[in-house]
């Protein structure tokens, strides 16, 4: 090797280690974009569910017709509005009777619903169109939880819904119990009473103009 040969391969040397030390920062930050835009695409769902609702002049059949025909007393079933899911009770007399009782108003965040969680039809004490028939988004106001529908039963005959996650509770008018994280009580959509088996979920006749979107949470 001569002389004129050796800081020839030195510079060659140091051009290769800087070119694969580009590479791997390159490597490095094309990894952690992709990981973080995996995070946001997971969370953007999420977030969206918490921070409002879609449109409802989003062109597409934005209504559910519901039988409840085979619905029997002190049961609810579930159905899918605008991906949410929708809780349908057909309420007995000592479900709707609990909701009247005095002292229950001091122990929920807001008894009167005063707080835009629902079409205009739907601010009485008992949340919904017809006292028999309530319909409420089955989403924990807290963090989007679907909550569990604690059926009446023997020991209980009101029964209520509680949130598996942080604790939540409601009663079956879904208003939010006190000294629980849900500040809000669950979200009434509109509804339009077709029949006595036979309900509409998607427009509100009492308020034909409600929009969902306009609620305080979801």
């Amino acid at each position: 090797m001569t002389q004129d040969d050796a800081p020839t391969s030195s510079s060659r040397q140091g051009r290769e280690e800087e070119n694969h030390t580009r590479r791997r920062d390159v490597l490095a930050t094309v990894t952690l974009g992709m990981g973080c835009a995996g995070a946001c695409a997971l969370a953007y769902p999420f977030l969206n569910s918490l921070n409002g609702t879609q449109s409802s002049r989003i062109g597409e059949d934005d209504t559910v017709e519901v039988d409840c025909s085979k619905l029997s007393p002190g049961q609810q079933l579930v159905v899918t509005w605008r991906g949410w899911p929708v809780f349908v009770q057909r309420r007995t007399p000592e479900m709707l009777a609990s909701l009247r009782v005095p002292e229950l108003a001091h122990r929920l965040r807001d008894p009167d619903s005063k707080m835009h969680q629902q079409p205009q039809d739907a601010i009485n004490w008992h949340r919904s169109v017809v006292p028999e028939i309530g319909v409420l988004i089955g989403i924990c106001t807290h963090l989007g939880c679907v909550p569990s529908f604690d059926a009446p039963s023997s020991g209980d005959r009101s029964g209520k819904y509680a949130c598996p996650c942080h604790g939540s509770q409601f009663d079956i008018a879904g208003r939010a119990y006190k000294g629980a994280p849900a500040p809000y009580n669950l979200p009434v959509p509109p509804v339009t009473i077709i029949s006595d088996q036979h309900l509409l979920i998607g427009k509100s006749k009492g308020d034909p103009d409600f929009d969902i979107a306009t609620i305080q949470q979801i």
